[in-house]
């Protein structure tokens, strides 16, 4: 007879303390494993990470009083266990779709979600707040950041490390989640001083023949053997490094095996309630462990589609045009071959960002610096002012967090850096964290820069030629997945600066449209011409500088503007156009279609679009709506 199935019986921590025993861990973290890849191989999400993290997260929930002690994890796609064991392994079927759970950590999710999590670096500075902040109160309980994925790379980590040693901080726990990779292999100084020659088992080998030779003489040589163990330490291990920060060190440990964690949590918890924290516990981890596939392949099988267990295979992609990322990758690659003074730029995204192609190709053009993207764009701004053309690639939602930097060293100085903003717009199922949805607004009030968006493939090549050839900051924001299925030039050209393409001519009204809604918005011209209304549809193709002229003279002609964009509407593109119209006294009907002023969840991209009426029906209505308002006969009119 079978045993039973304890993830059947456990819903929260507390259950999983009150009835398994430390003999019967094991079985549930065995099955915590074989779950996670039942239910992520039925809907996709991240896999390699969360494999790797079973025991760590199951060993933290297990010794410590979650959720009285505060557990943050960074980054969020190492968390499946922890989600499986706090009370939502049924909601794993939903994941990522619309009402579904978050594939991130979502204080709205579960009291067990403590603090959001979807970019990287955040884990140490949210719980030095959190253990400040109970310090502050009187309330019992610590702060623990469990960080791995490549995340100790972001300066903002050691800034937090910093101000917590100095701090004291007694009631925090870091355990940094060391599998040498992030999504790519993680690379840097810091990588080769944590994955040096000395091996887990050999540095507590060593540590342990200490305590064990000394003991063997008379008298009290405890003192040497804690010496002796320092020593140690600091000459075979990252403690050094650590310790430096006031942090008491202790590994590096086995991270997959949980006998061994619960040996060492139950001494980190000794040791903090000595008042010895903070407290750094490194623990070595393989990514995708458990599963061969993922250990062979953890970069493969880091964010997955559907695919079967038993022989590793992923379900078979639809055909279609080719990714805006892949469009971006061979453009770039061809705009090389020619000119030597093309660099490339990513922060630990490089297959994500397509840039893994131009390293094979070029790999002493190629720089990956890590999750910083900080440091990489003022990298970028340093090669721009010797006179080389960097090409920072980063996704919209990580280019948040150099905005000083695009303002401070690039645009104020007007240096030539070339910024590929992949995942401009909705992402779908990967949620909030990651909606591309603020760039044009945080682009446009920039000096000296400007921005491009794409209406398909076709067009971004030539936008990435016209960005590299401008001698200035300039921007090109496109999609994710593919886009419109438009031929492609055989010879890449650049675009005239700031022109807009008129693909529809119209008297009634003029849809002005950018980037990955130009499409829709002439098929909703095409369908409101068999409703006898003849509209006009601009691709802006620059939302900065605006086409001006050729907006003004559309407005005018036919007095009913639609703007059209995937970005908020707060101080995006339709405000620049409407902000064009204000400023020449244009008096127009107009209206802005974009995304709302609010948090955008996970769900199916095409689903939330039609939500906010930015698909073709949706296009439609909004011109026919006003073009009626105009058509409309006035009070006075009506009294004639």
């Amino acid at each position: 007879m079978s045993k039973a199935r304890w993830l059947d019986q456990i819903h929260t921590p507390q259950e999983l303390r009150e009835k398994v025993s430390r003999a019967e861990l094991q079985q549930v973290v065995d099955e915590v494993r074989a779950e996670i890849l039942a239910q992520v191989s039925a809907v996709g999400g991240h896999l390699s990470s969360s494999l790797g993290s079973v025991e760590l997260i199951t060993a933290i929930h297990y010794v410590f009083d979650t959720p009285r002690d505060r557990l943050v994890l960074d980054v969020g796609h190492q968390g499946y266990a922890h989600k499986m064991l706090t009370g939502r392994r049924d909601r794993f079927a939903k994941m990522g779709e619309i009402g579904g759970m978050s594939k991130f950590l979502n204080r709205q999710e579960s009291e067990y979600d403590h603090f959001g999590s979807g970019h990287a670096g955040n884990s140490i500075s949210a719980c030095v707040g959190i253990a400040r902040a109970l310090q502050h109160q009187g309330r019992d309980g610590c702060a623990i950041a469990l960080i791995g994925d490549g995340a100790m790379t972001a300066g903002m980590a050691f800034e937090a490390l910093n101000h917590a040693g100095d701090l004291k901080q007694k009631n925090l726990v870091v355990i940094l989640n060391d599998n040498e990779m992030s999504i790519s292999p993680n690379v840097g100084a810091l990588n080769s001083y944590l994955s040096r020659k000395f091996s887990a088992p050999t540095v507590r080998r060593a540590k342990s023949w200490a305590k064990d030779f000394l003991r063997n003489f008379p008298g009290d040589l405890t003192h040497w053997a804690h010496k002796i163990e320092e020593s140690i330490k600091v000459l075979l291990t990252p403690g050094m490094l650590f310790e430096a920060f006031n942090f008491r060190y202790v590994g590096p440990v086995e991270g997959n095996q949980v006998d061994v964690l619960l040996e060492t949590f139950d001494n980190v918890k000794q040791m903090l309630a000595n008042g010895e924290g903070p407290i750094l516990v490194h623990a070595v981890t393989q990514k995708g462990y458990g599963y061969a596939p993922a250990q062979l392949d953890p970069l493969k099988y880091h964010g997955v589609t559907k695919f079967d267990v038993c022989s590793g295979e992923f379900a078979p992609s639809k055909k279609g045009p080719p990714s805006y990322t892949k469009v971006f990758s061979d453009a770039l690659l061809r705009l090389a071959e020619k000119d030597e003074r093309i660099v490339a730029i990513t922060a630990a995204m490089g297959p994500g960002t397509g840039l893994d192609r131009f390293q094979e190709r070029f790999p002493e053009r190629y720089y990956d610096v890590g999750i910083a993207e900080q440091h990489a764009v003022t990298f970028a701004a340093g090669l721009a002012s010797e006179g080389m053309k960097p090409v920072a690639a980063i996704y919209s939602t990580f280019l948040q967090r150099a905005y000083d930097q695009m303002i401070h060293d690039v645009c104020l100085q007007n240096l030539d850096v070339t910024f590929a903003i992949d995942r401009a717009g909705l992402v779908g199922n990967d949620g909030a964290t990651h909606q591309g949805q603020y760039d044009l607004s945080y682009l446009r009030s920039l000096p000296n820069l400007i921005v491009m968006a794409p209406k398909d493939g076709n067009e971004l090549q030539h936008m990435l030629a016209t960005a590299i050839a401008y001698p200035g900051p300039a921007a090109v924001r496109y999609p994710r997945g593919s886009g419109f299925d438009a031929p492609f030039d055989s010879t890449i050209k650049t675009l005239p600066i700031g022109e807009a393409e008129l693909l529809r001519d119209g008297e009634d009204a003029v849809i002005v449209a950018i980037g990955s809604l130009v499409h829709p918005a002439l098929e909703a011209a095409a369908s409101l011409a068999a409703d006898g209304l003849s509209v006009a549809v601009l691709n802006a193709r620059f939302a900065k500088p605006l086409d001006r002229e050729r907006i003004l003279a559309l407005a005018r002609r036919t007095g009913c503007v639609v703007t059209v964009e995937e970005n908020s509407r707060r101080g995006g593109f339709g405000s620049a156009v409407l902000e064009a119209l204000a400023e020449a006294q244009v008096v127009a009907q107009a209206r802005i279609l974009a995304l709302p002023d609010r948090v955008i969840d996970h769900g199916n991209t095409e689903k939330i679009l039609s939500s906010f009426d930015l698909d073709v029906e949706g296009i439609a209505q909004a011109v026919r709506e006003l073009a009626g308002a105009k058509r409309a006969p006035s009070a006075d009119d009506t009294k004639k």
